[in-house]
């Protein structure tokens, strides 16, 4: 049952073995037009140790259908709402804020997972305010110059590991926005690992499994803190 001192709806999984200490905490970030019950299917095939908490965006776009901004598909390409993207973000990062205490997980190991718009926002949370999580997974999404222009300094970002996949059949977000994202990180001090998939604009089990294993590689290389 989710908590209601944390300001976005969410749906959680509790961690299926018993984590050694607090339990680190995985935050699914769902794509536009989407909403909390789509990417919480991906939890049972992930790292048993998490807790999942899966948000609902806060922009209503029409019935359980959800976004962090508004967008728009013009001919001279994708058009944001930076000033909503802004919004939707501070909404997010405060959800992730709200969510440690209730549900008792470790703040030094807060991860975030996110698909499509849910990416882009995960991406722009991990270069303003990389000291908020432990690491992110970027599916399938974008490069917001906002967030290339207004990135922490690089020793804010040290090591931070984030894996981006991509779909090489990708007709909604091409892969040439996978592979700026790429590049872009390649030129600062991340630990990056990127991959592209013969797939559109989804997650596939190829991809689901690398991301599992990525996440259980990132928490067995960042046990818990020992409390006396």
């Amino acid at each position: 049952m989710s908590d209601s001192s944390v300001s976005l709806v969410h749906i959680v999984q509790r961690p299926r073995v018993e984590p050694a200490g607090q339990a680190p905490l995985l935050v699914l970030l769902h794509g536009v037009g989407s909403n909390e019950e789509d990417l919480i299917a991906l939890a049972p095939y992930l790292d048993p140790r998490f807790l999942v908490v899966s948000l609902r965006a806060p922009l209503t776009l029409g019935p359980g259908a959800y976004g962090w901004y508004q967008v728009e598909w013009a001919a001279s390409g994708i058009r944001h709402d930076e000033a909503g993207a802004i919004a939707g973000q501070a909404a997010a990062e405060q959800a992730i804020d709200e969510l440690v205490k209730p549900y008792d997980v470790d703040p030094s190991r807060v991860y975030l997972m996110g698909f499509s718009q849910g990416a882009i926002l995960s991406l722009r949370i991990a270069l303003t305010h990389p000291e908020k999580i432990a690491g992110a997974v970027i599916m399938s999404g974008r490069l917001l110059p906002v967030a290339a222009d207004n990135g922490e300094a690089p020793a804010a970002l040290t090591d931070l590991p984030i894996f981006v996949v991509h779909g090489t059949l990708d007709t909604i977000l091409p892969i040439s926005s996978g592979r700026q994202i790429n590049e872009y990180l390649k030129k600062t001090p991340v630990s990056l690992t990127y991959k592209e998939y013969a797939m559109g604009h989804t997650v596939s089990q190829e991809s689901l499994d690398d991301i599992a294993h990525w996440l259980t590689d990132s928490l067995n290389s960042s046990p818990p803190v020992k409390t006396p």
